[in-house]
């Protein structure tokens, strides 16, 4: 079932990583999530558009949003020791403070349906009220992407059924793009909450980190101060 227009319609457009990423029409991503912790975009025709692939380090789940000719857009990297699942958004491959765009967190420190909200560089305190919030179940592909705290959608998940050009849809979804939406800021945040989800992928990181630092944990004790 496809999203319907929002009731309140946007304003003003809504440009964060970039206004070539804008159209002024609605229209229907596909997402692909069996690629090896990947993800492939394509339109409704399975023509691509964007991927986002796995950069990790060994203290830091990273993914980079890329264009077709595989040119970084955006780097999305967690917050480590964070209690709200913390996200950070640089422009481009950087991980420079400077080039930050945005960052996210969940609402709650324990929620059972998806609440995640998201602030544009320029907020510098943890009461500043949202810039965007994303909300549903991810589970059954019924997230939506609002507008701050309010009820203006700019994008709607929901599941996909198979057709003559889309087949093994399984591990796939749809997102309703609205009229005037960077495109491209939406995939990166359903690509944040997909890897917040992917608890198995999240714990062979920490698995990887823990078993490092215990082995240097004997050298380090009585010589480092942790800030």
């Amino acid at each position: 079932m496809m999203a319907q227009p929002s009731s309140t319609p946007l304003s003003s457009p809504v440009s964060v990583t970039g206004s070539q990423f804008m159209v002024p029409y609605q229209f229907d991503i596909i997402v692909d999530t069996n690629s090896s912790g990947n993800l492939l975009i394509t339109d409704t025709n399975n023509k691509i558009m964007l991927q986002v692939k796995r950069c990790d380090t060994s203290f830091h789940y990273q993914l980079v949003l890329v264009d077709v000719d595989d040119k970084p857009i955006v780097m999305m990297r967690d917050k480590i020791m964070s209690e709200h699942d913390r996200w950070n958004v640089f422009r481009g491959d950087s991980k420079s403070k400077s080039d930050m765009i945005f960052s996210t967190k969940t609402a709650h420190m324990i929620q059972f349906k998806t609440c995640v909200h998201v602030f544009l560089e320029n907020k510098i305190s943890s009461k500043d009220v949202c810039d965007f919030k994303i909300q549903g179940s991810w589970s059954k592909r019924n997230c939506t992407i609002f507008m701050g705290d309010t009820s203006t959608t700019i994008a709607q998940m929901h599941k996909m059924e198979s057709s003559e050009n889309v087949k093994f849809v399984k591990d796939k979804f749809m997102v309703t793009i609205y009229p005037n939406v960077d495109y491209a800021f939406v995939v990166t945040l359903i690509a944040i909450v997909n890897a917040m989800k992917n608890s198995d992928t999240k714990d062979a990181v920490a698995v990887e980190v823990g078993g490092q630092a215990g082995q240097g944990l004997g050298s380090m004790i009585g010589a480092v101060a942790f800030s």
